[in-house]
């Protein structure tokens, strides 16, 4: 047996996010994060409702990453040889298309958010019809919608000359990014290993929950060659090993989705424990144990880990938020309300929800997922007065999410059991105020742990699981609480409010036209509308909320 430095031996993990990469190197023996490396990633809209990445730019991302971690390992004088294996956690249902014999991708990245491939859902649903469609929903665990893999790639392979060449050449291969990543890992055109994990296929919309294999009436349903595929792993075993770079010859030991991740990072490995990330989007998860629970409350049945190829799966009801992080973004780079989303903390703490001046704001850019999933959705603030002002629409922000997670939470009360806590993680989770609010929203505690990297976590853990120098049990974390601090009354108040904005915000998009059509006999002059992400105001209140907010 060989001897590892005073750490003990490490475990790498390179957390693929849709804002950033990471690669992390963690103590197996303790959890503790030694040192990492993080780079920002691109993302593009070439035209309204396209959200892509570049493939390349990933992988690059990704490869400075660990180059510049294990280089700071050496600056520690901690001995790179001490890595013994890496995790994998990502992004998920973004799909990437590319030539097995260039490795060159054949498309951008088409990111999970991408709403393109709306008529094709609306197609599917027109001519399959509803127990077609329903099938496809207790096979895969997953409604029709543009949000997953399935319908991406049917879009590539309808529209894209070099992929339909690359299909009739053998050339092809397709994935979601962990597969990407993979394969270029292990080799790429000189070998690498075309894999996936069952987390991530779950989330093509093309696997089935019970075999655990891509299933033929899916693939029929959405004409998918089966020879483009990955291969399905479980989510802790040897996958290859990589064949350049500083970590030349160490194995890839696991793969989750981020969402997956976080809920073993947190530790949620038991039957009703509950996870939150707040990140780009918010996703819950809660954890079903072995039970394959359909949502009869808009949630998704999904794979929450499977922990060796001989182990049995743990399946989880997941609630997926479109836009939480987002939300921030584009108030500091569209309307320039925020100098920097780190000062959304501090502009929101200088009012309260029943303010004068107080709105309610949904943003739904793009239409709303669990556990509305309405596509013709578009944001709107509700409430708009004269004494309005920048951190009112800062704090109606938080509250979205706050009110998001809240419905989520109720429907997988009604599909399973109430929540007695909720586990918080992501970049937004860093936010006290936000906290706080998601506590006295949900009348719950949530609890935030001091070190915050649970998505990588979790791929750490599953790979050191594969590798068995991980231990098998790890005690919770260090972390902070917060409690509820408002009535039921006041709380009630608050999500009957919200509930009224969001009726606003239905049907704003149409069939023929996803751009938003405003209806005469529909217009509220208190309620602002965003379509497809833009502001639109009467100019009275354009003039007066500009002026408040000092951004005129």
């Amino acid at each position: 047996m060989r001897e590892f430095g005073k750490f003990g031996p490490l475990i790498g993990a390179i957390d693929e996010g849709t804002s950033n990469v990471k690669f992390l190197v963690f103590a197996a023996n303790t959890s503790e994060v030694l040192t990492y490396h993080q780079v920002s990633l691109k993302r593009f809209s070439p035209q309204e409702g396209w959200v892509e990445q570049d493939a390349l730019e990933i992988l690059s991302a990704v490869l400075e990453c660990i180059e510049v971690t294990i280089d700071n390992l050496r600056k520690l004088d901690i001995n790179p040889e001490d890595v013994v294996g890496i995790g994998i956690t990502n992004q998920r249902e973004t799909t990437i298309v590319w030539n097995s014999t260039t490795g060159e991708p054949l498309y951008s990245a088409i990111v999970w958010l991408d709403v393109r491939t709306s008529k094709i859902v609306d197609d599917l649903i027109k001519t399959k019809g509803a127990q077609c469609t329903n099938a496809v929903t207790q096979t895969s665990g997953l409604p029709l919608s543009t949000y997953f893999s399935s319908v991406k790639l049917k879009w590539l392979l309808e529209n894209v000359t070099a992929i339909k060449q690359a299909v009739i050449e053998g050339e092809c291969m397709a994935g979601t990014v962990d597969s990407w990543l993979i394969w270029n890992l292990t080799g790429g055109s000189r070998g690498g290993v075309h894999a996936t994990d069952v987390t991530n296929a779950s989330r093509t919309q093309l696997m089935s929950l019970k075999s655990l294999q891509w299933d033929k009436g899916l693939l029929r349903f959405f004409d998918v060659p089966i020879e483009i595929l990955p291969k399905i792993k479980s989510s802790a075993e040897i996958y290859g090993y990589i064949s350049t770079g500083a970590l030349l010859g160490t194995p890839i030991a696991g793969c989750l989705g981020d969402q997956q991740a976080a809920l073993v990072g947190q530790n949620c490995m038991n039957f009703g424990q509950v996870k939150c990330t707040y990140g780009t989007g918010c996703f819950l998860l809660y954890n079903t144990g072995e039970s394959i629970v359909h949502s009869q409350n808009g949630l998704l049945t999904t794979v929450a880990y499977k922990l060796g190829p001989n182990e049995p799966p743990i399946y989880a009801l997941e609630g997926s938020v479109a836009i939480a992080g987002d939300t921030l973004q584009w108030l500091q780079d569209s309307l320039g309300i925020l100098n920097d989303v780190s000062d959304t903390e501090y502009h929101a703490a200088q009012v309260t929800d029943d303010e004068e001046g107080s709105i309610c704001f949904v943003p739904a850019f793009n239409g709303l997922y669990s556990p509305h999933w309405r596509k013709d959705a578009r944001g709107v603030m509700c409430g708009i007065s004269s004494k309005t002002r920048r951190p009112h629409v800062v704090r109606a922000a938080l509250e979205a999410v706050c009110q998001q997670v809240r419905a989520v939470g109720g429907a997988m009360a009604v599909d399973c059991a109430p929540l007695r806590r909720l586990l918080a993680d992501g970049g937004m989770a860093q936010n006290a105020t936000l906290m706080q609010m998601q506590a006295d929203t949900l009348g719950v505690a949530v609890i935030r742990p001091l070190m915050m990297e649970s998505t990588a976590l979790g791929a750490a853990i599953v790979a050191g699981r594969a590798l068995r120098v991980w231990p098998a049990s790890t005690p919770s974390p260090p972390a902070d609480t917060f409690l509820p601090s408002i009535t039921n009354e006041e709380r009630e108040i608050r999500r009957v409010r919200w509930e009224s904005a969001l009726e606003r915000c239905l049907g704003w998009a149409t069939e023929d036209d996803e751009t938003t059509q405003l209806k005469s006999d529909e217009v509220d002059y208190t309620t602002t509308v965003l379509p497809s992400g833009l502001f639109f105001l009467g100019t009275a209140l354009l003039v007066i909320l500009a002026d408040k907010m000092k951004i005129i």
